[in-house]
């Protein structure tokens, strides 16, 4: 059916019905054009190539999806993307609650240094970072002679794709946890101590509840990120099929052989996760707010109750 239409037709059909929708949910009247132009660009750049993916998954219908997706390949990959994030995520969130912990709480010397490090994923190309750990650990690195003597495999295998992988998700649980533990300040925690909590019970029952809902988002992000990682995996795992390639790398190999069903339904898997992810955001923003905005509605009396509460609690 898709190909009936010419080009010519579909595109311009396609923005009559996206400025059509920006018509119906924004009206023209009431909100300038500095707002309806990011709608159209949301439409264009992040809503219609999702629903391509879908849209080109299912093309030769429910039957060819679910076969690609049932491919040996397919389920390998998978399982190897769910393994690395089940990995990479919780080193990740003890990595970044300790280094937001020293970096918004206690002042020392090279705590910039620490600060610029964590920022340093950011600033270095995935494909970059999966090449240091090639001359780290590959057959001709630093310790490549050391892993041959015992028979261990870091890169083409699973553990170089964890370590790239962590490489790169390592700044989102710090970046989200380091403005909100500053903004709330030390005095809480200095109550509990002086009160007899150990560090331990100080950060269960004082900073934990502080920064939960950062945590999570934080966690979010990061797994979203790990699974969907391409860069640094692919200098690291070597494309061996069936055995080092995640969702992202399969992808590419089906599309690069032509099977570009295949190819979008695995692709439709991981903007399917993408979906879920946003979703379980959302909440989590939702519920923060609520929880903000009650914490705001009580007055100062109760809400230093509530944090001395927390404080003889820890001290328990």
């Amino acid at each position: 059916m898709r190909n009936l239409i010419p080009s010519y037709i579909r595109v311009p059909v396609i923005f009559l019905i996206i400025f059509g929708l920006v018509e119906y949910f924004v009206d023209s009247g009431a909100q300038p054009a500095f707002i309806k132009f990011p709608i159209v660009l949301l439409f264009l750049f992040l809503v219609l190539p999702l629903a391509a993916v879908f849209a080109e998954a299912l093309r030769k219908g429910f039957d060819a999806y679910w076969e690609a997706l049932k491919e040996p390949d397919a389920w390998s990959a998978i399982r190897l993307t769910l393994i690395t994030a089940l990995i990479a995520v919780p080193l990740n969130l003890v990595f970044g609650v300790s280094a937001a912990w020293c970096i918004a709480k206690y002042e020392f010397k090279g705590k910039s240094v620490l600060t610029t490090l964590v920022d340093l994923p950011f600033s270095v190309s995935p494909v970059v970072a999966g090449l240091v750990y090639v001359l780290m650990f590959g057959a001709q690195g630093w310790f490549g002679p050391w892993l041959q003597e015992h028979d261990l495999k870091v890169i083409f295998a699973v553990p170089g794709i964890v370590l790239a992988t962590i490489f790169v998700t390592f700044p989102f649980i710090a970046r989200e946890l380091i403005p909100l533990m500053q903004a709330q300040g030390n005095e809480e925690e200095q109550a509990a101590i002086v009160l007899g909590a150990t560090g331990l019970q100080t950060f269960w029952y004082v900073t934990l509840p502080n920064i939960k809902w950062g945590l999570i988002y934080g966690v979010i992000l990061c797994n979203a990120r790990a699974m969907g990682e391409f860069g640094a995996v692919s200098v690291v795992s070597g494309h061996i099929r069936g055995q080092t390639n995640t969702m992202p790398l399969h992808v590419e190999i089906l599309y690069n052989e032509y099977q570009s069903v295949a190819a979008f339904a695995v692709a439709s898997l991981l903007a399917l996760l993408a979906l879920v992810t946003l979703v379980i955001k959302s909440v989590a923003e939702w519920r923060h707010e609520r929880e903000m905005k009650a914490i705001g509605e009580l007055s100062p009396e109760n809400t230093q109750t509530a944090s001395a509460t927390l404080s003889v609690k820890a001290a328990s």
